[in-house]
């Protein structure tokens, strides 16, 4: 977990929408990490904000949601 507040807000952020949207499409945890090419641990990780995962890994997770960045980065995104 990073020690900066507002990074460690942001990657909690993040894996809520990930969640969210895994829910909405009544995805498990493993069938999504099936279809994003991830160990269920990773995946479990980045739902739970826990790790800042690497672009590659991200969109992975974006196709197999088929969804919008925004959806998952929320509005506005604040680097």
């Amino acid at each position: 977990m990073p020690s900066d507040t507002k990074q460690a807000a942001q990657l909690k952020r993040f894996g809520a929408n990930v969640r969210r949207e895994r829910a909405r499409l009544n995805l498990t945890q493993e069938k999504l990490a099936e279809k994003s090419d991830l160990h269920p641990r990773a995946l479990q990780k980045i739902e739970a904000g826990e790790v800042d995962a690497c672009i590659s890994t991200l969109l992975r997770i974006q196709k197999a949601l088929k969804c919008k960045w925004e959806v998952l980065l929320g509005k506005p995104w604040k680097p």
